[in-house]
């Protein structure tokens, strides 16, 4: 069995909609969905706040390969252009880590290189599984226990929004 953890979001349009596109287009393979999060942008680029979330999936037959795949494919129906570094979009969906597996892949960095770094990842990770790990960083609990407080605390849910496909 493959399982992946995979971190969406949107800033651009209905975002709500936007990763409730992604939660259809992946739902054969949904084991389960963190709430929504409203975010604030990351990185040097002025936008608007995400809407963030973290979905498990697994697949018996999918390789690293299949969830990126399957992961552009969503950011595709959704108009996703990649302009700017950072900088808004439609849909981003990030593949966080894949059956434990660490590489160095270019096309695929696992687990994903900056996801120990950003709140908007880790915490709903967090709260779909509270005893989540990063391959080769630890728990996730205690990866965002290491984040500046005034980070985490700017995750902050999103009454009423819920992921369903």
């Amino acid at each position: 069995m493959s399982s992946a953890v995979l971190s969406i979001g949107s800033n651009i349009g209905d975002r709500l909609a936007q990763l409730r596109s992604a939660v259809s287009g992946l739902a054969p393979y949904l084991t389960a969905a963190s709430p929504v999060f409203q975010t604030p942008p990351w990185g040097p680029v002025r936008q608007q706040p995400f809407l963030n979330a973290v979905l498990l999936v697994s697949d018996p037959e999918a390789s690293p390969a299949d969830w990126l795949e399957r992961a552009q494919a969503c950011e595709q129906a959704a108009g996703r252009t990649r302009e700017q570094r950072w900088g808004p979009r439609t849909l981003d969906v990030d593949v966080i880590t894949v059956d434990g597996v660490v590489s160095e892949d270019p096309v695929l960095t696992l687990p994903h290189p900056r996801a120990a770094e950003r709140a908007f990842v880790l915490v709903p990770w967090w709260s779909v599984d509270p005893e989540a790990q990063l391959p080769g960083r630890g728990s996730v609990l205690e990866l965002m226990q290491a984040l500046p407080a005034e980070e985490v605390a700017a995750v902050r849910l999103l009454p009423g929004a819920e992921l369903r496909p």
